[in-house]
């Protein structure tokens, strides 16, 4: 067993070149390998996806790159690939690839969300929790941490204001491998400090990420053949609630059918929802309420799936939650606990009755999707359970019934339409 453990602290050899050179047409953009010296010992990537697989890690440092008029993000706008020592406030045991491209989807989601305090925590690329609050950080994270804090165990945290020691005795309270964020108070990062393996990070740049929002950068995609795919990155189009379109549609009678518009709060919580879901794994579906998330789906083949095991996660994470939050256990301690213990049996009861009066926290809650509904099963599936207002790209053949679904609701729905996709492959 020591020697399996081993795999995880063993440094993979690292064979890649100090540069690559990327040539498109006429424009070079030149790239340096990034490493630290830490301890004493010059390393690069920890390893990559796996701890078998030797990684490098590059940052452009030359060229620029322009393609039908549209200048792409290029050099002297590095944020993950540009951490120097300065910026590995803490390393820890020193980052690996994944810890790195956890927190720049989560910069790729903040990107979006500089208006107000923001935390996002991310495991496996993707985002288990996300909040803003207008009542500062520790508000936003503390809201973001509870909102899937089983699937938050050992993520990545990463924030767009100064880490201050509010919310820093709320990240030291829990597992977390990584925390980046532009600058830590003192304080902050003095108790973040006690924890030896939590890797530190300060980038600067956080602070500017809204200056970014609209400029792509190449999007580079490697086949298992090894040939490449290259594409503008994505960029979110519905930046304010006015960038919304009515959602619509005619059916082959000539009728007409027009969703009711949300209201100023399901407007808001609709444009951080789709925030969020530029950086989650389609096919996916998000549940929000009051600016955090409820239950993130992601990376399913079918439409009304996704919804489905949403709505179970979302029962199953808020039942944990009322656990914790009473008793100090999770739900699955409780669950075995209640297998041998009357009392224990009579609290999870309890709990479980709560959360079915609840709906799991959907109730009340607005739902986005990264892709039209194909059916209206999964919109009634969310309309059941509470949801108020829906986002969607529209564009379906039957976009008429998937309409008539939310104005057919008791109360009636909201919806409106985002006119692009957000797939994420």
């Amino acid at each position: 067993m020591s020697d399996l453990k081993a795999m995880y602290s063993t440094l993979q050899e690292d064979p890649f070149p100090q540069d690559m050179t990327i040539t498109l047409g006429d424009q070079t953009l030149r790239f340096v390998k990034r490493t630290w010296t830490i301890d004493g010992q010059v390393k690069g990537l920890r390893y990559g996806e796996n701890p078998d697989q030797p990684a490098a890690i590059y940052q452009m440092v030359e060229g620029g790159l322009t393609l039908n008029g549209v200048r792409f993000r290029g050099p002297g706008q590095g944020l993950v690939s540009a951490l120097t020592e300065d910026h590995l406030v803490q390393s820890g045991k020193h980052p690996g690839k994944t810890n790195l491209t956890d927190v720049d989807n989560g910069l790729n989601i903040l990107q979006y969300l500089m208006d107000k305090p923001a935390a996002v925590i991310l495991k496996h690329n993707n985002p288990c929790g996300a909040a803003w609050s207008d009542h500062g950080l520790a508000k936003a994270f503390e809201k973001a941490h509870f909102s899937d804090r089983i699937a938050a165990f050992g993520g990545a945290v990463v924030v767009n204001r100064t880490l201050d020691l509010a919310t820093a005795e709320q990240i030291a309270s829990a597992f977390f491998e990584v925390v980046a964020a532009p600058h830590y108070e003192p304080a902050a990062l003095a108790l973040l400090k006690t924890k030896k393996n939590l890797r530190l990070l300060a980038i600067p740049g956080i602070a500017d990420l809204a200056a970014l929002a609209g400029q792509p950068f190449l999007d580079v995609k490697s086949l298992m053949d090894g040939g490449v795919v290259v594409q503008f990155s994505f960029r979110n189009a519905v930046r304010h609630a006015k960038d919304f379109l009515p959602a619509q549609a005619t059916n082959k009678a000539g009728e007409t059918v027009v969703a009711r518009a949300p209201s100023p709060q399901e407007a808001e919580d609709l444009l951080f929802a789709w925030a969020v879901e530029a950086g989650v794994t389609s096919n996916s579906v998000i549940f929000v309420k009051d600016g955090a998330t409820v239950g993130i789906g992601t990376g399913e083949q079918d439409r009304v799936g996704v919804v489905n095991l949403t709505i179970h996660k979302a029962y199953t994470k808020y039942a944990d939650l009322l656990a914790f939050t009473r008793l100090g256990l999770s739900l699955y301690e409780l669950r075995d606990k209640a297998a041998t213990d009357a009392q224990a049996a009579e609290t999870l009861a309890a709990i479980e009755a709560e959360t079915q009066e609840a709906k799991g926290g959907l109730a009340g809650s607005a739902l986005v999707s990264d892709g039209f509904f194909p059916f209206r099963d999964g919109v009634d599936l969310a309309l059941a359970q509470g949801v108020t207002a829906i986002a969607q790209p529209g564009g379906s053949i039957r976009d008429f019934e998937v309409v008539q679904a939310v104005n057919q609701a008791t109360p009636q729905a909201a919806m409106v339409f985002t006119g692009q996709r957000s797939f994420r492959h």
